[in-house]
């Protein structure tokens, strides 16, 4: 099949009507079927040949063009596509290396094998720019809600029409009990856009707890236009969800506008997603005003923040505990995901037992150590003291606020605490130098004899063995295995020793060590506050 005038401008039409159909530049499918047609040509003329074709966008002519490169004599390689200066001369009156030598040749007859190829040149090139083409359409509408058509189910997974591509929402993106047939209309939030090299792959979902937040700024105006902010949302798809909103104008009210008149709003996004039940909570950057928030319906009589831990403990009245754990724990688990913390529930009864055990064990500590009776060691507890340390050191005046203790009771109290203390000390050195602790550890600054000695019976016995420790190690932390956070317990942890406290005390151990430039140190502290100035410049 030879390029003839009677089909030059049938070429610009297929080239149009394949970019209509697949929505993709004329000019794309153009240039497929100039590399298609030049693939043959190489095919007729030999493959080393650099044949070359362009279509004319006006009149569809076909033009082949063989190009040969002029090169020095020792790069001389492909006789048919590259040629020297001295043979150049016969075309060029001053040839240089680098210039080419165009000359026209006859269109070629393609053959049934020829024409096959190209055919699939084209598809393959137009196949590739309708996936660049849904690719770039759909990356940048990642994290909004699309309306589909449900076209077919593969092994749990539905395939969605979403117009000029398809979304695939995986079985375990789908609300537990809800099922599609084809043709069903279908919302989906686009969670993510991935480019394969099967073609770009759209991920859907109706799980995702940002779908539940864009339902919200469609159904309520005052989110859209940014007065009311979707603070956290957390959900147990299909069943219950609890979402914190705030107001940035006084006069409105956040809850109050996410319901609606008589319940509109929320009730359609309860309807789209199949009765879920919604909690709608007030957020507020107290974090343990915010968990009473979260937990409602259940009434709270005490929180207590551990915020290093990122734990929070909460007193209820008994009759309330079932109702703040809720059904299989659902209710505590969605506070908790909402506000980012682990929460332990109490009743008020359990965590009136374990603060009368914790009273009982500090007043028989002052009992031991201290010699004292029963009724003076506990007006200490009383009082806040927890341990000797605190009376040992604390000014005198502190003492002087108990009934019954003048300064020579105070004064006594004491003496008697710190006698203690270095006799702790004493035994607790002793028993480390047993262990095989070496003199550059005891002598480390911010180390106490009791620390040493925990430090020893874990195995660090020498100053590199505690600069290699991470800072986890000695004052605890949390790992997340599962889905669920586990308590690492550290080696100084029972010494109340922070996180910051250890990365301290290591940092300096290198330091001594030499491990570390502290100039270094300086400099990348410094840079850190740079990079933080200049992102707060650019948030601002």
């Amino acid at each position: 099949m030879a390029i003839t005038s009677a089909n030059q401008l049938e070429l610009l039409q297929t080239a149009e009507a394949v970019a209509r159909e697949k929505m993709i530049d004329p000019e794309l499918v153009i240039e497929a079927m100039e590399e298609s047609l030049a693939r043959a040509a190489k095919s007729r003329y030999g493959t080393e040949m650099d044949i070359r074709v362009s279509i004319d966008r006006k009149t569809g002519r076909a033009t082949f063009t063989r190009i040969r490169t002029v090169v020095a004599d020792e790069e001389l390689e492909n006789y048919q596509a590259e040629l020297t200066v001295e043979q150049a001369k016969q075309y060029l009156s001053d040839p240089k290396i680098g210039d080419e030598i165009r000359d026209e040749v006859p269109p070629v007859e393609m053959g049934r094998i020829a024409a096959q190829s190209a055919k699939q040149v084209i598809l393959q090139k137009v196949r590739e720019a309708e996936r660049d083409r849904q690719y770039e359409e759909f990356k940048d509408r990642a994290g909004t809600i699309i309306n589909g058509v449900v076209k077919r189910e593969e092994y749990g997974n539905v395939i969605v029409d979403i117009g000029r591509g398809e979304g695939i929402l995986r079985r375990n993106e789908k609300i537990g009990r809800e099922s599609y047939r084809n043709g069903d209309r279908i919302r989906c939030y686009i969670k993510d856009v991935r480019r394969e090299a099967r073609g770009p792959q759209i991920f859907l979902s109706r799980t995702a707890p940002e779908f539940m937040a864009e339902l919200f700024k469609m159904e309520v105006p005052e989110i859209y236009d940014g007065i009311i902010e979707i603070k956290a949302v957390a959900r147990d798809p299909g069943s219950r969800a609890k979402i914190a909103v705030v107001s940035y104008d006084g006069s409105i009210d956040p809850v109050g506008a996410c319901v609606g008149m008589r319940g509109s709003r929320v009730q359609a996004v309860v309807n789209e997603l199949q009765g879920e039940k919604i909690d709608i909570i007030p957020w507020n950057e107290d974090v343990p005003t915010f968990l009473v928030n979260a937990l409602q319906p259940a009434e709270v009589s005490k929180v207590v923040l551990d915020e290093e831990a990122e734990r929070i403990e909460v007193v209820v009245p008994d009759e309330q505990l079932s109702l703040a754990i809720g059904r299989r724990g659902q209710n505590v688990r969605l506070a908790s995901q909402l506000t980012g913390l682990d929460i332990d529930i109490m009743t008020e009864e359990e965590e009136s037992a374990r603060r009368q055990k914790e009273f009982e064990e500090r007043t028989q500590l002052f009992m031991d150590t201290l010699d004292l009776d029963e009724f003076f060691a506990q007006l200490l507890v009383a009082e806040g003291f927890t341990n000797l340390e605190e009376v040992a050191y604390v000014e005198v005046d502190e003492l002087l606020v108990i009934d019954g203790v003048d300064e020579d009771t105070a004064a006594e109290l004491q003496a008697r605490a710190r006698d203690h203390i270095d006799e702790m000390n004493r035994k607790a050195l002793e028993r480390a130098k047993e262990l095989g602790v070496e003199q550059s550890l005891i002598d480390f600054e911010g180390l106490t004899p009791q620390m040493i000695e925990a430090l020893a019976e874990d195995g660090v016995k020498t100053l590199e063995d505690f600069a290699t420790c991470a800072d986890w190690e000695l004052a605890g932390g949390w790992t997340t295995v599962n889905g669920e956070r586990v308590k690492d317990d550290g080696v100084l942890e029972k010494f109340d020793v922070s996180l910051g406290e250890a990365q301290d005390m290591v940092m300096t151990a290198r330091i001594q060590l030499g491990w570390v430039d502290p100039a270094e140190l300086e400099s990348d502290e410094e840079a850190e506050d740079e990079d933080a100035v200049d992102t707060e410049e650019a948030g601002a």
